[in-house]
């Protein structure tokens, strides 16, 4: 049962950790740009206020004078708005190059998580999806991941935009005057510690919004599936009813997590312009005393101003980041589930369909047993028909045999090898299974017989949907083998399906054939067609025949009686028909249901 590490954000980097540095450096020159800006406009601001060119930055006075000679504040004036509004563009174009760092990194990182988790799901033990919800894996598959891929997108880059202002920023506020410095980080701490706490908040309600909202996708998922039966059963009030509460309950726990955001936002929002009047009341008192230019203010005001918001912006970064931590919890859950194990396969190709089951016992949950001491040796090339009553292991028999579950003692082999030693992929590529409610892709006929081998030739697709005795429904359908089919086949009827399935078995032409009470929804005669069919390719393949109606069984080559997951009886129709015991009863049962059947009819047309 190989698993796999649990992934966490730094993990699923690899590969883009150079576009994510890319990334913050182009953040870094953003924010040189964004800082160079007011720092020139500071510079103007004190050259005006005080006409005196002292104040002003020497570079640019030097190019104002050339360009214009001695004295020309004007001159200066307009080179200043250009100097800052050329910085403006190249932090525009900076800040675009960051973007895209970003987008291009997190969508790459986003698709192979998809993907990781898509071929994941298709390698999982069978047992996993005994008790798994269809609408919940696809929460994780989509909704989380989105969620994840918005963590990476943005907030990663917020975060090293904030660290990286307050590396740059308090140094220089620090060296134009340590009083507002000091003064403008006063309420910081408090923001930080809100955000901390948000955080801590957020993370629960996410969990449990996140949770109904899956909860809501099942339920919505499940009905799709199935409206047909809630139709049929007139149910519609109630689901919707149901359907209507997984709403309101994912509605009243995405209220409260925006109820959580807008205290935080509003909080936020008095810290940090009560952090700005600081600076400002501060400033004006420093002013008035002649400690401070107007320029210095604007330029530290405007300093303040770029490193509080990122700060509050920390809110929705951890928010995002406590989102991200959830669905990567949650998608670690599928991730480091058991996935079933491959060995490396056989050499030698195709089987010959020798089937040999020794002392095998099995069951799905300890202590109770499934089947027990169940031996016979199948013959490459017979049919073997297993009948017994519901709850006997006959189905059980067959997913042992594809190794969806593991057996727990005995032995099972395929031309003399245990199947536990080969690989489950050739294993089931030797094995055809054609179930009782068969599963159909919304797609054409064509491509749903292919499905187990995609190149056959159109003639052999003909010739097995003919011993499938499906062929000539397919040519009344309007476009022939190109014609549509509903989603799980809703536009077939049910004997349809299952002649369509075994068309799609008898054209991958494995060397084991399983037909796990495939018959049933066909009429007597349709069945005595296919059974026909059957025969005439028998030595082909070994076939295994699941049946509860007697007419599908008789003419296997031996019968198996299976009761309470032990094998009571074994042998042709003839002979088991001349012992007591059960497959006998079962004979008297339906011959007289026939009879009754019969009788009845008779009846009638009288």
């Amino acid at each position: 049962m190989a698993t796999t590490e649990r992934t966490t954000l730094w993990r699923i980097t690899q590969g883009q950790r150079l576009r994510y540095l890319g990334a913050v450096l182009a953040m870094g020159l953003t924010n040189i740009c964004i800082f160079a800006a007011p720092l020139i406009g500071g510079y103007a601001i004190d050259v005006v206020h005080q006409d005196d060119f002292g104040y002003a930055a020497p570079l640019l006075v030097d190019v104002s004078r050339w360009l214009a000679g001695e004295d020309s504040y004007l001159g200066y004036l307009w080179l200043s708005a250009g100097f800052a509004l050329a910085i403006t563009v190249f932090g525009g174009l900076f800040l675009f190059v960051r973007g895209r760092f970003a987008a291009v990194a997190s969508e790459q990182i986003v698709r192979g998580l998809r993907e990781r988790l898509y071929e994941r799901l298709h390698h999982l033990q069978a047992s996993f999806y005994d008790s798994a919800d269809t609408g919940d894996l696809v929460q994780r598959c989509s909704s989380d991941v989105e969620t994840l891929r918005v963590f990476l997108a943005s907030d990663i880059i917020e975060i090293g935009r904030a660290v990286m202002l307050l590396l740059c920023v308090m140094p220089f506020l620090l060296v134009k005057d340590t009083r507002l410095a000091w003064l403008s980080l006063c309420l910081m701490p408090l923001l930080g510690i809100g955000a901390y706490i948000f955080f801590s908040k957020v993370k629960d309600v996410f969990q449990i919004t996140d949770e109904s909202e899956a909860a809501m996708t099942a339920t919505l998922q499940e009905n799709l599936t199935g409206i047909r039966v809630v139709r049929a059963f007139a149910r519609q009030p109630f689901e919707i009813e149901k359907f209507g509460e997984r709403n309101a309950a994912f509605r009243n726990n995405n209220n409260r997590l925006i109820q959580l955001m807008g205290i935080y936002w509003a909080t936020s929002d008095v810290f940090a312009m009560s952090q700005l009047g600081i600076v400002l009341f501060a400033g004006a008192l420093f002013i008035m005393g002649g400690t401070l230019t107007i320029g210095d203010l604007f330029t530290i005001m405007t300093c303040v101003s770029m490193v509080i918001w990122p700060v509050r912006q920390m809110g929705r970064v951890l928010t995002d980041s406590g989102k991200a931590v959830i669905a990567l919890g949650r998608i670690n859950e599928i991730l480091t589930e058991a996935i079933e194990s491959t060995e490396l396969a056989p050499t030698g190709g195709r089987a010959t369909g020798e089937i040999h089951i020794d002392k095998l016992h099995f069951e799905y949950e300890p202590g109770r047993p499934i089947l027990t001491d169940v031996s016979i040796h199948i013959r490459a090339g017979e049919s073997l028909a297993i009948v017994g009553p519901p709850g006997s292991g006959k189905t059980s028999l067959i997913r042992v045999l594809l190794r969806m579950y593991p057996y727990q003692s005995g032995s099972v082999m395929l031309d003399g090898i245990e199947i536990v030693d080969v690989n489950r992929q050739w294993l089931r590529s030797q094995i055809g299974v054609v179930l009782q409610d068969p599963f159909l892709y919304s797609r054409t006929v064509a491509a749903n017989l292919s499905v187990g081998r995609p190149h056959a030739p159109h003639a052999e697709m003909v010739e097995a949907c003919r011993d499938a005795a499906i062929h000539d429904s397919i040519e009344r359908f309007p476009d022939g083998f190109e014609a549509m089919i509903g989603e799980r086949g809703v536009t077939l009827s049910g004997g349809q399906r299952q002649r369509l399935a075994l068309a799609r078995a008898l054209l991958k032409d494995p060397p084991v054939l399983v037909l796990d009470d495939s018959l049933s929804a066909i009429d007597t005669g349709t069945e005595q067609e296919i059974l026909a069919a059957l025969r005439r390719r028998k030595g082909r393949q070994t076939t295994l025949i699941i049946a509860h109606r007697l007419s599908s069984v008789m003419q296997a080559d031996r019968i198996m009686v299976l009761d309470r997951g032990r094998v009571v009886q074994l042998g042709d129709h003839a002979s088991l028909v001349d012992q007591p015991g059960p497959y006998r009863r079962l004979c008297e049962i339906q011959g007289a249901l026939d009879a009754s059947i019969r009788r009845d009819v008779a009846e009638g047309a009288s």
